[in-house]
């Protein structure tokens, strides 16, 4: 039986990648005001982002429990064996409200074979995770299998990513406004990863091209162990397609990767981030050794 993977729209991997490997996505809510929408289904990143650029303000909500309802309630109806892979609680309740749910259905449907698993990753550092255990479950793998590897990659997965304007990170709660201000003055854009499921600063740099070359820096001491040259590195970006293929070119010169996937960052993650937003992802450690049964 081929194993079912279930994420949400935070993963951020593109439209085909979705259909090729048959990989469904719950979609996080974003609210406009009083409007509500669904990232990637009624509301699109990049009419999210020229909203943006005119003043516009976006906040982001969790899954509600009847979504997951619905579809854990599918999968036990059709005797599936699936594994939901969720954005990271240290910045949503969703995998939180995803266990509980899933527990209370268990009490209607005890043979319900559905394992949730905490990505403590954002973006497509959480995307990678996902494309990699649906590469597996489309070979066939065995669930086992599958959950070992999600685990070494939510372990070993890095995060580094700036903003354009620091003044996004103002509106949604980031900074306050006298660093927003300053900030804007100097030109400075923040270099931020992720450290347990959380946004950690990491350096402030002043100038778009510095912030680039510092992100490289910063992948190769991260990457020493791992490989680059060999993975898939993900890049997103916040409406701004040019410096995300510069990126890659970077990337492509100093290390010699070869694989990329390539997106526009979701409204969930990029309401907070704004445009502009760049971001690289990829494994601190190689996977070999460490997955095998």
């Amino acid at each position: 039986m081929t194993i079912k993977i279930l994420s949400d729209s935070a993963c951020d991997l593109p439209e085909e990648i979705l259909d090729e490997y048959n990989i469904e996505i719950l979609p996080i809510v974003v609210n406009k005001g009083e409007k509500e929408f669904l990232d990637r289904a009624t509301l699109m990143p990049k009419e999210m982002y020229d909203d943006m650029r005119n003043g516009a303000v976006y906040k982001t909500a969790q899954i509600p429990p009847h979504m997951f309802e619905e579809k854990f309630e599918e999968i036990a109806k059709k005797k599936e064996s699936a594994i939901y892979i969720a954005f990271s609680s240290g910045l949503s309740g969703t995998y939180q409200t995803a266990v509980i749910v899933r527990d209370t259905m268990k009490g209607k449907y005890p043979e319900l074979d559905l394992d949730i698993v905490d990505s403590k990753s954002a973006s497509l550092g959480f995307g990678l995770i996902v494309h990699k255990a649906a590469q597996m479950a489309k070979e066939g793998k065995v669930k086992a299998e599958i959950l070992k590897t999600i685990e070494f990659y939510v372990k070993h997965i890095e995060h580094i990513f700036t903003v354009d304007d620091i003044e996004y990170l103002f509106r949604g709660g980031r900074v306050r406004r006298s660093q927003a201000f300053i900030g804007g003055l100097l030109n400075i854009k923040p270099i931020l990863v992720f450290n347990d499921g959380k946004i950690v600063p990491f350096e402030k740099i002043r100038g778009r091209n510095k912030v680039m070359k510092r992100m490289l820096e910063i992948m190769e001491e991260r990457g020493k162990s791992a490989d680059l040259k060999n993975q898939v590195i993900g890049i997103n970006h916040g409406d701004d397609i040019n410096g995300a293929m510069q990126l890659k070119k970077m990337i492509e010169e100093e290390f010699g990767c070869k694989e990329f996937i390539i997106n526009m960052l979701c409204c969930s993650i990029g309401a907070h981030s704004g445009p502009g937003t760049l971001s690289v992802f990829f494994l601190n450690e190689k996977p070999d050794k460490v997955i095998e049964l």
